[in-house]
C-alpha cells in the first residue's frame, strides 16, 4: 500500500481518527503485480500502526501523501516492474495465435509486393489508354507516396482507440475501395485518387505488421519472412500483369486480383488479430504525450497542444530521422533500379525489350531470396555491419551494370544487387525497433515508411525527368549516390543497447 493511498482514507477535521485499513504485503500491490518498495514508505506505514499520533504528524503525513499522489497520477508505482527485471518478449509461437498473425503479416506484404510491382508493367499500357505522356502517368507514384505520408499522421491514433484488428480492417477497406474504383478505368484524375486511397491502405498495413514482427523474439528472421513475401509478390506482380496486357486483357483487370486478394486479407488479419490486446503483457505501443490537467476549461485546446506537442516528440527523436533518410535513399534506390534498367539495356545495350523485360524480375526474384536468407546470416554476424557490406556490394554490382557492356553479364549483376539489397530492409527495422522506444514505434515507424515510400516516387520519378533530357544512364549516378547515403544515415545511428529475450 501506499503513502497516497493511506492517506486517502484519514479526514483530518474529524476529532476521531478511525483504524487504519489493513496493511497488505510489502511484496504485492492490489493488482497482484510484484514491484520495487521504497524502504522509507514501509517505515512509514508500520510506524502508522499506532494510531494515537499526534495531529502535526498527521497534516505533516498528510501534505507528503498529497505530493506523492500528484506524481503518481501519471505514473502509478503499482504499474512498475522492478529496475532489474527481464522484459518478457512475445515468439512466433506463444501466444499461439501470433504464428497465424505473422501469416496474416505476411498475406498483407505480398499484396503489397503485388501492387508496387505491378505498376510498371502496366504503365504502357496506361499511357496508350489514356494517351499522356509518362511525365503524367508516373504521378501516380507521387499520389502512392503522398497516401503513404497522409496515413502516418493517424496510424498510431486508429491502432491506439480501435486496436490493431480494427485498424487492419480500416487498411484493408481502403485498399478495397481504391481497387474497385480502379477496376472501372475511371477518367486518369479519379486513378491518381485511387493511387492516395491505395498508399492509406498500403501504409496501414506496413506499419503494424512491422511494429508486430519487430517486438517479437528473433525478429530479423520473422522481419525477413514479411519483406520475403513482399519479394514474392513483386515477382509475381508484373509476370500477372504482362500476361494480362499480353492477352488483350484492359490494364485495369488485374485489379480485380488485387480486390479479391485485399478481402481476403480483410477476414484472416481481423480474425488473426481479434483480441490480440488482451493477450499482449503490453498494451498497444502509441505516442506519449504530455499529461495535463482532467478539469482544463479548453480541452480541444489542450488536445491540439498534445498533439502538437507529441508530433515534435517524433521529429525531435534522432533515431527516426536518421531511419526516415536511410528508408528515404534505400527505397529510392530500390524503385530506381527496378523501374529503369530495362529502359537502360534497351538504350545503351540495345537490347530486345521482350527478353530484357525479364531482368526486373529477375532483381525482385534477387530481393525476395535476400531476405528468406541472408537475413539469418546477418542476424548472426550482426546487423549493423552487414548493412554496410550488403550496401558496399551493391554499389559495386552497380558500377558493373554501368560500365561493362554485356547484357548477360548486367542482368546477372542486377540479380545480385537485388540479393544484397534484399536483407537491408528487415536489418534496418531490427535497429529502428531497439532504438526507438516502444510507446513509439507505430507513429515512427508509419513516419519511416511514408518518407520510404516519398523516396520510392521521387528517385525513380527525377531520374524519368533527367532521362528525357540526358539518357537513361543517369539511373546508375543517382543510385550510387543514394546508397553513399544509406552509408552515411547508417553510420550515423547510434549504437543501439542489447535486449534480453
Amino acid at each position: 500500500m501506499s503513502v497516497a493511498s493511506f492517506a486517502a482514507g484519514i479526514s483530518i477535521e474529524s476529532a476521531k481518527i478511525p483504524s487504519p485499513p489493513a496493511i497488505r504485503s510489502k511484496d504485492t500491490v492490489p493488482d497482484g503485480s510484484p514491484r520495487a518498495q521504497d524502504p522509507s514508505v514501509d517505515l512509514e506505514m508500520y510506524s502508522m500502526s499506532n494510531i494515537e499520533r499526534a495531529p502535526s504528524i498527521l497534516r505533516n503525513n498528510s501534505l507528503r501523501a498529497a505530493s506523492v499522489r500528484g506524481s503518481t497520477e501519471a505514473d502509478p508505482p503499482s504499474n512498475s516492474p522492478p529496475e532489474n527485471a527481464s522484459e518478457q518478449i512475445q515468439t512466433m509461437w506463444a501466444p499461439y495465435k501470433n504464428r497465424y498473425r505473422v501469416l496474416a503479416c505476411c498475406a498483407t506484404g505480398f499484396g503489397n509486393g503485388l501492387n508496387d510491382s505491378s505498376q510498371g508493367a502496366l504503365i504502357a499500357s496506361m499511357e496508350r489508354y489514356y494517351n499522356v505522356t509518362y511525365g503524367t502517368v508516373s504521378i501516380i507514384f507521387v499520389c502512392n507516396a503522398l497516401g503513404f505520408i497522409a496515413a502516418a499522421f493517424f496510424i498510431n491514433a486508429a491502432s491506439t482507440k480501435f486496436g490493431r484488428a480494427k485498424t487492419l480492417v480500416i487498411g484493408q477497406s481502403l485498399l478495397m475501395l481504391g481497387y474497385s474504383c480502379i477496376i472501372i478505368t475511371p477518367p486518369f484524375p479519379a486513378v491518381c485518387v485511387s493511387f492516395f486511397v491505395l498508399g492509406l491502405g498500403m501504409a496501414t498495413n506496413l506499419a503494424i505488421a512491422q511494429v508486430f514482427c519487430s517486438n517479437l523474439a528473433n525478429n530479423t528472421a520473422l522481419l525477413g519472412f514479411f519483406q520475403g513475401a513482399y519479394g514474392i509478390g513483386g515477382v509475381t506482380g508484373p509476370l500477372i500483369a504482362t500476361a494480362l496486357v499480353s492477352h488483350g486483357s484492359k490494364w485495369s483487370r488485374f485489379y480485380i486480383i488485387e480486390l479479391c486478394l485485399a478481402f481476403a486479407n480483410l477476414l484472416f488479419s481481423a480474425w488473426a488479430f481479434w483480441n490480440y490486446e488482451k493477450e499482449s503483457t503490453e498494451s498497444d505501443p502509441a505516442l506519449p504525450v504530455p499529461t495535463s490537467a482532467p478539469n482544463s476549461p479548453q480541452p480541444r485546446r489542450a488536445t491540439t497542444a498534445r498533439k502538437w506537442q507529441s508530433f515534435k516528440t517524433l521529429l525531435s527523436d534522432t533515431p527516426t530521422i536518421l531511419g526516415a533518410c536511410f528508408i528515404f535513399a534505400y527505397q529510392g534506390a530500390e524503385v530506381a533500379i527496378s523501374g529503369w534498367v530495362i529502359s537502360f539495356l534497351v538504350q545503351f545495350r540495345h537490347g530486345d525489350p521482350s527478353k530484357v523485360g525479364f531482368v526486373t524480375s529477375g532483381f525482385w526474384a534477387g530481393i525476395t531470396l535476400g531476405r528468406l536468407t541472408l537475413s539469418f546470416l546477418a542476424h548472426s554476424l550482426g546487423e549493423r555491419p552487414s548493412v554496410f557490406l550488403f550496401t558496399a556490394g551493391a554499389l559495386v554490382l552497380e558500377l558493373l551494370v554501368w560500365f561493362v557492356p554485356s547484357i548477360p553479364g548486367d542482368s546477372v549483376a542486377v540479380a545480385f544487387s537485388g540479393l544484397l539489397l534484399g536483407p537491408v530492409y528487415p536489418c534496418a527495422v531490427h535497429i529502428f525497433q531497439r532504438l526507438i522506444p516502444r510507446n513509439m514505434q507505430i507513429s515512427s515507424l508509419s513516419l519511416i515508411g511514408s518518407v520510404g515510400s516519398s523516396g520510392g516516387a521521387m528517385a525513380p520519378f527525377m531520374t524519368g525527368m533527367l532521362a528525357q533530357r540526358v539518357g537513361t544512364f543517369v539511373l546508375h549516378p543517382i543510385c550510387i549516390g543514394l546508397f553513399g547515403a544509406m552509408a552515411v544515415t547508417w553510420w550515423a545511428l547510434p549504437d543501439p543497447e542489447k535486449r534480453d529475450e
